[in-house]
Parts: C-alpha cells; structure tokens; sequence
C-alpha cells in the first residue's frame, strides 16, 4: 500500500491540476475579452485592428501558459518530485508562446508596411512598379526577421536544458574555430541568403515582374522572392524554382523593369510580286481592330531580298508581354490568311540565260554557220571582250618581257 507521502503527493498533484485547470479557463476567458476590447478599439485604429486580428491566438496561449505557472507555483510544493519536470515543461511552453506573439507582431508590421507604403491588399498589376518593390522589400525583411525570432526562440529553449547550457559555454569558447567551420559549411547557403538581400533592395526583380530566362527559353512572372529562391510562375502555369544566386550570376531579361509597355516581331517570307502597300494596309486593318495594340508601333519593313523571296518584318507594340504574345500571334494569322488570298507565295523561278548568235562562214564551201555564245559581262559580245581587255595587261607585259630594255 502507498505510504503517506505518496498519498500526500497525489493530492498535491491532483489539486494543482485543479487549480491549473481553473487558471486555463480564466486565462483564456481574459484572452476573449482582450481580442473584444481591441477589436472595438481598432475601428479607430487600423495599427489595433491588426494587432487583435494576428495576436488573438498567441496572446490566449501565453496568458494560458502564464496562469498555468501561477497557479502550480501557488498550489504546490517545490520539494513535490513531479515539480522539476513540470515546471520546465511550463517554462518551454511560456517561451514558444512568446516566440509565437513576436513572430505575429512582425506580421503586423509587414501589414502596416504594406498598406501605408505598398499598395495595401490590393491586387498586384503591372502599373504598380513603386508597390511591387515595397512589398517585395517588405515580405524579404519579414522572413529574416521571423527566422530571427524562430532561431532565439529554439536557443532560448535549448538554454533551459543544463547540458545544452554547458553546451553553449563551450561553443563560446572555441567560437573562433567554430566560426570557420561553419563559414565553410554554411559559404552556399550564406551566399543565397546575401543574394536575397541583394535583389530585395537592388530593385532588379520585383514580384509581379516579367521575366525571360536562359536565352528565351522560360519567361513568366516573378511570384515570390525569399531569401534563399525566387519562385517564377511559367506562362503555362509551371512554378520555376531558382536559387536567388541566379539573378546575381546569370543575365536574364525584365521585361517590367521600368514600363510594361513592349514591342515584338513578326517575320515571314513573301513572293517579290506582293504589293507592299496593299500590304501596309492590311496591317493596319488588323492592328485598327485589335484590342490588344496601343497604339504606338506598327511598322512593315522588308529587311531582306535574297533567295527568290522577300523577307518582311512587322514591329507590334502591347501594353504588356501577354497581350504583345495574342497580338503577334493574331497578326501572324491575319498576314497569313491575305498572302495566302493575294496568291503571292513565295515561287521558286528558273529563267534561261540569254543567248547571242552568230553567224559565220564553215568551211572551204562558204556556207555559214550559227554559234550560240553565252552572254555576260566581260566575254561573249565585242562590248564585253573591250571591257575585258580595259582589265587585262598581259599583252604589255609580255612586250616588256620581249625586249631587254623595254617596250620597243
């Protein structure tokens, strides 16, 4: 059978729980009524409005954790064998929660940030160059400073153990080894993280940006930026994940970096017979009824007449890299279905050379004869053999060779 102590002991505990319990309750009813209180006051204030909405949760968990502490501490006694672990269990509980409230007040900030400076929650476009940077700035120095907080929280629970205590002594005493271990360690990982910090404040991507990447080969939209990968949202709605040392290292295209607006090319092939202003008209039918074109470049150039056929070249503009992709696409349709119409398709052609005939005596008998000679430009007609000869001083250097002292 239990001995007295034993008895007593189990009273003890089970009236601490008790009390514990009712210190839960209470404590969570006063978190209730806090939220009720802030709420109320934040439709004055949109900074009290944040704080009751991103705290309520981890404000009722400290004031749990805090009356749970009080209450062990008022009801029990500390010679008690199950006072040690509980007590440390409750300290570790009370230091998470503290952990949670700060991490939710640096949500807070992020919020006001944002909503004073940033835009506020309204959906991100392309105009909004100034807010896209803001709350890409904003969202880089939210994650360090909520890895911050996370990383004191986990040290200072790890404090609360002795042996992880002696631990830290030691560390600190041979932090100078230590150091150039982990700087080793950690060179990629550090380097990732220094990048982030880069392109958060370099303004070289923003999110919301328009990006083109590796030569053409993936262009989309910059959808998150963190301190160690960007995330780009592939126009066929892939997630691309990059580290942020790309951006640093790499040369890639923005196509949003300082205006939305952007120009694009269509080229095709077409016969030398097509009538370029007929041509001009058309495009400027297209264009005219397009919703997609602004307005400000839509030019037909021939940029090449080589190989049979003429190489023509359209210049669109769009006020973004979405519409400017349906806008080529639908002018190259367009072009396509008119060239097609007019029937000027590029055609291979094989014309015969020109000939001259000449007519001269065979023979002893005087008949004559026609010869076929090829006609060009330095050859085959008496014009050509002059220009040729105007070019050819091998008769006069044949002479000199002749005489040893000269022409004769």
């Amino acid at each position: 059978m239990p001995d007295e102590n034993e008895l007593e002991s189990a009273t003890n505990l089970a009236l601490t729980l008790a009390w514990a319990a009712g210190a839960v309750v209470a404590a969570y009813l006063l978190g209730l009524v806090l939220t009720r209180v802030l709420m109320r006051i934040g439709r004055r204030s949109a900074v009290i409005r944040d704080i009751a909405e991103l705290t309520r949760m981890p404000v009722r968990a400290a004031l749990v954790v805090f009356g749970s502490s009080i209450a062990v501490q008022r009801t029990s006694d500390p010679t008690d064998s199950w006072r040690g672990w509980l007590d440390h269990t409750l300290q570790i509980l009370l230091i998470a929660a503290l952990t949670w409230l700060l991490a939710s007040l640096v949500l807070v900030a992020e919020r006001r940030a944002i909503a004073r400076y940033g835009g506020g929650d309204v959906e991100i476009v392309d105009e909004d160059r100034q807010w896209r940077r803001i709350r890409t700035q904003v969202t880089v120095l939210r994650r360090l400073a909520m890895a911050l907080v996370i990383i004191l929280g986990g040290a200072a629970i790890l404090m609360t153990f002795p042996r992880f205590s002696d631990i830290g002594t030691t560390v600190f005493a041979s932090a100078g080894v230590l150091s150039v271990v982990a700087g080793l360690a950690a060179q990629t990982s550090l380097g990732a993280v220094f990048a982030g910090m880069q392109i958060a404040f370099s303004g070289a991507i923003r999110v919301g940006d328009v990006v083109q990447l590796e030569n053409g080969q993936w262009w989309g939209r910059i959808e998150e930026i963190t301190l160690s990968y960007v995330v780009v949202r592939l126009w066929d709605e892939r997630r691309l994940v990059l580290p942020c040392t790309y951006f640093t290292t790499e040369p890639f295209e923005n196509w949003t970096r300082s205006a939305t607006e952007i120009m694009g090319t269509v080229e095709f092939d077409v016969d030398f017979s097509v009538p370029f202003a007929d041509m001009r008209a058309e495009l400027d039918r297209l264009l005219a009824e397009s919703d997609l074109w602004d307005g400000r470049r839509g030019v037909l150039q021939v940029t090449d007449a080589v190989g049979g056929m003429v190489r023509v070249r359209i210049v669109v503009s769009a006020p973004n890299a979405g519409a400017l992709f349906d806008l080529r696409c639908a002018v190259r349709e367009g072009m396509v279905n008119w060239v097609q119409h007019r029937g000027v398709l590029p055609t291979q052609r094989i014309e015969a050379a020109e000939t001259i005939t000449e007519t001269g005596p065979r023979g002893g008998d005087g008949d004559g004869e026609t010869r076929r000679v090829a006609s060009s430009l330095f050859s085959g007609s008496p014009e050509a053999d002059a220009r040729g000869r105007a070019f050819d001083d091998t008769t006069d250097r044949e002479d000199d060779y002749a005489s040893p002292n000269g022409r004769a």
